[in-house]
């Protein structure tokens, strides 16, 4: 393949080559383009994979969070992208969502609405449409799991209590957390939001088991019952 600067990849210096620059200096040097040329291989014509990658990532400015809702005819208009292509970056992309649902051999603490704005994010499965997680929470606030309780229609989906506080028995959580989506980006409790935390919350109380926040998460925006002061109306 023929590079922009008339070099072919194999020409190009060692630093400037994705694969042999995670070799020499770690996967944490690479940005996210390098990281995306080393899973489509090449670019078409005399554009390089990197500079393919860039593309791509460009029309999502830049935000891996978007690039995965993409569907594979979405990726594959981008000139270079074939089915091939495109489908290694759904796998890559869902792998790295399946890991953020593995639990940690160390658990990571919530201590505030942002951090667990950034625990929920990745995984939400479907943007296009709502789920809703619960986080499980020791006494130290550490997380013990974060499960999915159900992915519903476009408008909503079923928060059961029993099944919420079955599973915060059963793990021995002490607290839980809140969070669901709302596919139309609008990250603004409705009445039965505020309704269904009350619910939560009064159930919460009998079982000593406290809600700590309820979080709703809309397109690139949160919002914290705790941290607008309403979890507790």
């Amino acid at each position: 393949m023929i590079a922009s600067n008339g070099k072919t990849i194999k020409h190009w210096a060692a630093d400037d080559r994705p694969r042999e620059k995670m070799i020499t200096k770690g996967k944490g040097s690479l940005s996210n383009a390098e990281l995306i040329a080393i899973l489509i291989g090449s670019g078409p014509g005399g554009q390089s994979a990197v500079e393919l990658a860039r593309q791509v990532l460009s029309a999502v400015s830049d935000n891996l969070y978007d690039l995965s809702k993409l569907s594979i005819d979405e990726l594959k208009q981008h000139k270079g992208i074939g089915e091939a292509k495109a489908v290694s970056i759904m796998a890559a992309l869902e792998l790295g969502r399946r890991w953020s649902l593995t639990s940690p051999k160390e658990r990571l603490t919530i201590s505030n609405s942002k951090e667990a704005y950034e625990s929920f994010l990745p995984l939400i499965e479907d943007p296009g449409k709502e789920n809703f997680l619960v986080a499980y929470l020791n006494q130290g606030n550490k997380i013990i799991r974060i499960e999915r309780i159900s992915i519903g229609g476009i408008t909503s989906t079923l928060a059961d209590p029993k099944v919420i506080f079955k599973n915060a028995l059963l793990k021995e959580a002490t607290s839980i957390m809140l969070c669901h989506n709302h596919p139309s980006g609008v990250a603004r409790p409705s009445s039965d939001d505020r309704q269904l935390t009350r619910k939560l919350i009064k159930a919460g109380k009998i079982l000593d088991i406290a809600i700590l926040d309820h979080l709703i998460i809309g397109e690139n925006s949160y919002f914290s019952f705790a941290e607008e002061g309403i979890l507790n109306e």
